[in-house]
């Protein structure tokens, strides 16, 4: 199976993904390799859904003229 490039998803892909990696490492054993691979995959996505979710606060607060409270 081809993972998709983490660049390449929305949000909802990414977190999934991310959700089904900590889930993976939490309920298998995996070789220390491969749980080495799925946690810097999990740290790309993670990342990955920071700069998305930064983007679109970005983008609301530039529709409401800067005026979005951090409330």
């Amino acid at each position: 199976m081809t993972e998709k490039k983490i660049d390449k998803m929305d949000y909802e892909e990414a977190f999934a993904a991310l959700e089904q990696i900590v889930a993976t490492l939490e309920s298998e054993e995996q070789a220390l390799d491969e749980s080495m691979s799925l946690f810097e995959r999990g740290q790309n996505l993670s990342k990955h859904c920071t700069f998305l979710l930064e983007n679109a606060e970005l983008k609301v607060k530039q529709l409401s003229d800067g005026e979005l409270n951090d409330e």
